[in-house]
């Protein structure tokens, strides 16, 4: 209960002054793969990302999910929510204030989030190529899953935060995407890169091809440090 007032507090803080959902543009894409014969395998992942400027601010929103199931066995489920407010003061220069907060079973924590805060830069910005930076401070949240004899572990630290956000059209129906982030507190660095191809079918209609690698430097004992995520989806976008 504390952790889904805690969530609805920082999402109507950051969502405070959000216009109506008319003025927004972004897109969603999701996929799905069935395998049959000597391994029965199910899987299913979806993306909304959403955004809106009007005057100096703009306004970011991600949701995402995954879920596999292998032999009517459920081998991996997660979901993760983003919000991001930017105010722009100079012309390649922001602040921002967000949150990052995510729940998977299969990778040892029962839910981990950061609240956090610091300034961006632009470095590029053109119709064929953007890249822009972000570096701040945060509050780490965090529950792990107990295991065996070992019991469930609660913490919050101050943690670093950074990451990069690259796109380069290569033509005028094909792009290529990389997103780094950072998460480095002591004891764990958690770091997530995503780098992919989409191609436009139509105005509105693309495939995208997608690899996304995550990497705890200290999970909860018993679970893997990197988890990789391969997706190919379709991409309806809303102008």
């Amino acid at each position: 209960m504390k952790k889904t007032w805690m969530m609805t507090t920082v999402a109507l803080a950051v969502a405070g002054s959000v216009p109506a959902l008319a003025d927004w543009t972004g897109k969603g894409e999701a996929g799905i793969a069935v395998a049959s014969g000597n391994t029965d395998t199910k899987s299913a992942n979806a993306k909304l990302s959403l955004g809106n400027k009007h005057g100096q601010w703009e306004e970011l929103a991600t949701l995402a999910g995954n879920y596999v199931r292998t032999s009517g066995v459920t081998t991996a489920r997660r979901w993760e929510l983003g919000l991001q407010e930017r105010y722009t003061f100079s012309a390649h220069t922001f602040w921002y204030g967000g949150l990052r907060y995510e729940e998977d079973k299969f990778s040892g924590f029962d839910h981990q989030g950061v609240v956090s805060t610091g300034l961006g830069r632009k470095f590029i910005d053109n119709d064929t190529t953007h890249l822009s930076g972000q570096v701040g401070v945060g509050y780490k949240f965090f529950k792990t899953l107990p295991v065996g004899l070992v019991p469930a572990d609660k913490d919050s630290k101050v943690t670093g935060v950074a990451g990069l956000d690259f796109d380069h059209k290569l033509t005028d129906t094909t792009k290529v995407y990389d997103k780094f982030s950072a998460e480095v507190a002591s004891g764990n660095k958690f770091l997530q890169n995503e780098i992919g191809l989409a191609v436009k079918m139509s105005d509105r209609l693309a495939l995208s091809l997608g690899y996304a690698v995550r990497h705890n430097t200290n999970p909860p004992a018993g679970f893997k440090k990197t988890d990789t995520l391969s997706t190919l989806n379709l991409v309806y976008e809303v102008k």
